[in-house]
């Protein structure tokens, strides 16, 4: 259904078993648990789906290896057989990413981290290789059942210096061990929002969509993009809406019963760094290190770049998250401690990008203890209305298991019961997943009469799906864009199929364009001149989008209009040489 069919179905019925409120990870996890269900669900999302948090993660997709420190072994366990279903059921996306970790010392924080465990400091402190081999030893216990990856190990200080040697020749030692990674976040969002929908003939989803309390037990959902309206009768509300909770139970509850504060979030920001030692000097490993002052910071390669971060730091308004001068200096300080001989250019920083982690409200001093683990609350109303079930907390990387909790409670307040699981469900392109990628590239290729090379790029960039794209693409008259490993075809299915309103659905969140730092000028105008087009946009409204995206690049990502113009210069640069 298109946002038009969801309008008009409301206004002829606007009862729903259940209205999902946030369409982030979490949100779009409950909706689609539930559709699978056979339930009438609706989700509203106020701006694109898997635009906030959702969006800003760092890219690991892991068990928590410093959560052991705050004693929340239940939260590491559930997290790493949450990392396995998804090496299992997100092939396309999620990796196994080896992961190294420098040791500086042999028994520091050992005694803090005892201490820390049992609640008796909230300092942080550097981590010696008995503390680190602890945790890990233990990190292999929760996963020895499954043992989908290898054991950690140690390396000595000249073992280790000879595969990295441009780490800090002050280190000790070293310690290995296996997490995973995603490469395109967003997608994989997008992928779950399409299951729920392609399953539950009750489902509905509006991005750029908002819901208000109209009355007494009465709401309504608003339209953004068209202005439309259509009142909703939920018998339950979800609120997944992450760092903005408080905020959304502020529109749905009255004044004088709104509930008390439930979240207090973290700021999390990274860059993305463009400088071939640094790749180079990873060999295909993540660091992750300890700055000076204790911080957990991570360094890996993504997608041809290098991400490097994060902060940790206390916000009150979630909406207007970036990364700012500290921060970035703060991080790049981090990584001139753990590479000092690498140095970074400010022009190298290709993109940076921010979220908020939603973490229930604490008034810790030390961010880094605040716990990480998810739970739901259920809020009820003195007016009759419907309840709302509040999801709080919750990482990237459970995603499926907490969409499962609170879905469970939703199915039991309504007095229904499971009738699908998701434990084992493949999601998009991971269907069907071929244990021969080349084979089943070259086939594919020839049975939809693509190039190979074309063929491998769709499939690394949506898995199985690609054979969907592809039959597309041939469809018709297809042409080249500015960035040559897109065409129109392409960009027209996602703006066709991805409920696309706006130019950064598609250059930050349907691909990976701006974050791996290829978006040029002139490939932006380029696939702004397509959305126009689908869109029918007056020239005045294509102007008008223009103007947004770019200054929400700018002051959200840090890339001007100048670095995208000279990014043009060196495209036509690198065509003329090749």
């Amino acid at each position: 259904m298109n946002r038009e069919e969801i309008l008009d179905g409301l206004r002829r019925s606007p009862k729903v078993d259940v209205c999902v409120i946030g369409g982030g990870i979490n949100g779009i996890s409950v909706f689609r648990e539930l559709a699978l269900q056979g339930l009438n669900v609706l989700l509203v999302e106020k701006h694109d789906y898997c635009s906030g948090a959702s969006a800003a993660l760092s890219r690991m997709v892991h068990g928590g290896l410093r959560y052991l420190e705050n004693g929340e072994f239940k939260l590491v366990q559930e997290s790493l057989v949450e990392r396995d279903r998804l090496l299992r059921n997100a092939p396309h996306y999620v990796a196994p990413l080896p992961t190294t970790v420098p040791v500086f010392d042999a028994f520091s924080g050992l005694g803090n981290g005892i201490v820390r465990f049992l609640g008796l400091t909230r300092r942080p402190s550097r981590r010696g290789a008995v503390a680190i081999k602890m945790g890990l030893s233990i990190y292999d216990f929760l996963t020895r059942k499954r043992a989908m990856m290898p054991r950690h190990q140690f390396r000595g200080r000249r073992t280790t210096l000879a595969k990295w040697p441009a780490l800090n020749p002050e280190i000790k030692s070293s310690a290995t061990y296996y997490d995973a990674w995603v490469s395109h976040p967003e997608r994989l969002g997008i992928e779950l929002l399409d299951d729920a929908l392609l399953a539950g003939a009750g489902a509905g989803a509006l991005n750029y969509a908002d819901i208000r309390a109209a009355g007494p037990g009465q709401f309504v959902v608003r339209d953004l993009v068209s202005g439309r309206s259509a009142e909703v009768d939920p018998t339950l509300i979800i609120n997944a809406t992450g760092g903005w909770i408080d905020i959304t139970n502020d529109t749905l509850f009255s004044p004088d019963a709104r509930p008390a504060t439930l979240m207090g979030g973290t700021k999390g920001s990274h860059l993305i760094i463009d400088n071939a030692e640094l790749y180079d000097a990873l060999a295909g490993h993540m660091i992750y290190y300890e700055n000076e002052d204790g911080r957990i910071c991570i360094l890996f390669p993504y997608l041809g770049k290098v991400l490097v971060g994060s902060t940790d730091i206390r916000v009150d308004d979630p909406e207007t998250v970036r990364c700012e001068a500290d921060e970035r200096d703060y991080i790049l300080q981090s990584l001139g401690f753990v590479l000092p001989g690498i140095k970074i250019r400010a022009e190298e920083i290709s993109f940076q990008f921010s979220g908020v982690r939603p973490l229930p409200t604490s008034k810790d001093s030390f961010t880094g203890r605040i716990p990480r683990d998810h739970f739901c609350t259920i809020v009820e109303t003195s007016d009759g209305g419907p309840a709302v079930l509040c999801m709080i907390g919750g990482k990237w990387t459970t995603f499926r298991s907490f969409g499962e909790l609170a879905a469970d409670l939703a199915l039991e307040r309504l007095g229904k019961t499971r009738r699908v699981t998701t434990a084992e469900r493949p999601i998009g392109g991971g269907r069907r997943f071929p244990p021969d990628r080349a084979e089943w590239i070259a086939r594919t290729a020839r049975e939809k009469g693509i190039s190979g090379d074309r063929m491998g790029e769709l499939f690394s960039r949506y898995g199985t799906e690609a054979e969907a794209i592809a039959a597309f693409i041939v469809a018709a008259p297809d042409a080249p864009l500015p960035q040559a490993a897109y065409s129109e075809r392409e960009l027209l299915f996602l703006i066709r199929n991805e409920a696309v309103e706006h130019l950064d659905d598609v250059l930050l969140r349907r691909t990976t364009l701006a974050i791996t730092g290829t978006l040029s000028l002139e490939m932006t105008d380029a696939v702004l001149d397509l959305l126009a087009a689908e869109k029918a946009w007056t020239p005045a409204l294509r102007a008008a989008e223009r103007s947004r995206f770019l200054t929400l690049l700018r002051d959200r990502h840090g890339v001007d209009e100048l670095s995208l113009s000279a990014r043009n210069e060196q495209r036509s640069k690198k065509c003329e040489t090749t």
